[in-house]
């Protein structure tokens, strides 16, 4: 299911480029670094809780202090295998600037053309979790706003109707990039969820609980009686109230991953 990157006439991997200029920051510098573990974190506890798939799925993050590069894992590891220095910088274009390795085909068509074409898309967390994409699979919109966890995503979401298959070239990509539209939360139909963020704290608050959220429908769904949706009213009030506190429990949602695996196992740290 995963496909190794294979550019012409561009250094997918190994050919490291020169991107450091004037008033640029270092590509170690201590924000990176900071980067690096979060995203690092992100990674281990996805795969703690079953929200990846394999050697597929990929969690992105724009460079801090390089608008045009961007953090992602490399091909052929497992979640639970990532670690802040494996994680591989590359630019818009399929270079890897630094790490070792190269990113999934699909990783690098999708997360590239999404940082260029969606600024606002600091984070882009992609994955095929299981509850939520099984609502990527019926008809209907996927995600009813019945719960209070998914009032968190009120307004946020949009569906990406036109599966395509993988997307293996910047076509797809850039057809992917121009369904986001407004939207934080991106049902890819038949296919998976992309959560795109400000900040990684935030897109892994978010996607753990559209997790919980799709997972609680479908349980509801499970026993064969009508979900029962909030009010509009309702809906749109409680999410303006979880809006305004979700960097706040973003922040501490994160911290709270970098302490527990800094107990049961720091390697993520390496």
């Amino acid at each position: 299911m995963a496909h190794s990157l294979n550019i012409s006439d561009k250094t997918a991997s190994g050919g490291k480029q020169e991107t450091m200029g004037h008033n640029r920051p270092a590509l170690d510098s201590d924000e990176v670094w900071q980067a690096r573990l979060d995203l690092a974190a992100c990674f281990r506890f996805a795969a703690r809780l079953g929200m990846h798939e394999g050697i597929c799925n990929h969690f992105s993050a724009v460079l801090p202090g390089h608008d045009d590069l961007f953090l992602v894992n490399p091909y052929g590891y497992a979640f639970q295998e990532i670690t802040a220095s494996s994680l591989l910088v590359c630019d818009f274009n399929g270079n890897v600037v630094d790490g070792d390795g190269q990113p999934e085909a699909t990783a690098f068509y999708i997360h590239a053309r999404l940082h260029k074409n969606v600024p606002r898309a600091r984070v882009a967390f992609h994955t095929h979790m299981p509850y939520a994409t099984a609502l990527t699979m019926v008809e209907g919109d996927p995600l009813v706003f019945a719960g209070q966890t998914a009032l968190k995503f009120y307004g946020r979401t949009v569906v990406d109707e036109d599966y395509n298959g993988l997307a293996l070239d910047e076509t797809e990509g850039d057809r992917i990039a121009a369904s986001v539209g407004d939207a934080d939360i991106v049902f890819m139909k038949h296919h998976g969820v992309m959560v795109l963020s400000r900040s990684i704290a935030e897109a892994w608050d978010d996607l753990y609980y559209l997790e919980r959220a799709c997972e609680v429908q479908c349980l509801a769904l499970s026993t064969g009686r009508k979900i029962v949706p909030v009010s509009k009213d309702v809906a749109e009030a409680t999410a303006r109230q979880m809006r305004d506190g979700d960097e706040e429990s973003a922040r501490l949602h994160m911290e709270s991953l970098h302490r527990i695996l800094t107990v049961e196992d720091a390697s993520y740290r390496a």
